[in-house]
């Protein structure tokens, strides 16, 4: 054996690793996913959700009863912020060093919709009002069928029939910018949360129709 097949293959398993930095990144978030839901409600002694917080209380931070709830609502933005970064970074990093994979390609659009799921849910109830829950409702059932539409059209060989488009990008970027401004609770930016979140409602169903359109086609085939 020559000294370059050895190299070659020693080589080869740390080039075949799924373990790579992209997809650690895509761990990463999932891994957020239970700090994220401990913060919501834990301790039980730190003020949770509503009444939306003022800007006169946020200029008196620690003086008011409100202080342990902005705190909580910092943090879980915090968390929230970060891993919209990481969603961003794996990508990057996958493109940037050729390490894309099949294994990412699969676990980053699953923590991505578990993360958006989790928030919604929590969001929902802090804000039991029929906006919060059709935003709620409507987002997690697109991201069910888009993702049954997918594994379907995988089987037939036609996946790229319904990649993800355009809209579906501007979808994912409403909607990442609503959950963070109404996870920060904050009364001033409560109308431009809801604006936002309707927007991503919007969005989220015309993504929707551009793919089962593409999918339709074969969704009318008999047999």
């Amino acid at each position: 054996m020559t000294e370059s097949t050895r190299l070659n293959t020693q080589q080869a398993p740390s080039e075949k690793s799924i373990f790579n930095l992209p997809n650690n990144l895509t761990i990463a978030r999932i891994l957020m996913i239970p700090l994220f839901v401990a913060i919501a409600y834990w301790p039980p002694a730190m003020g949770i959700g509503m009444p939306a917080i003022s800007d006169n209380v946020i200029a008196r931070v620690g003086m008011s009863e409100f202080s342990d709830s902005l705190l909580r609502h910092l943090l879980l933005t915090g968390v929230f912020i970060i891993a919209a970064i990481t969603d961003w970074l794996d990508g990057y990093f996958a493109r940037k060093l050729n390490v894309m994979s099949a294994f990412g390609r699969f676990l980053d659009p699953v923590a991505d919709k578990l993360m958006v799921a989790a928030a919604l849910i929590i969001l929902v109830q802090w804000h039991p009002n029929i906006i919060m829950a059709i935003a709620a409702i409507v987002i997690i059932s697109r991201e069910i069928a888009v993702s049954a539409l997918r594994e379907w059209m995988a089987e037939l060989g036609n996946r790229t029939s319904v990649a993800v488009s355009y809209v579906g990008k501007l979808k994912t970027t409403f909607q990442m910018i609503a959950i963070t401004v109404l996870l920060l609770n904050w009364e001033s930016l409560e109308l431009i949360g809801y604006g936002l979140m309707v927007a991503a409602v919007i969005l989220t169903l015309w993504s929707m129709m551009i793919y089962l359109k593409a999918a339709w086609p074969y969704l009318k085939q008999s047999g």
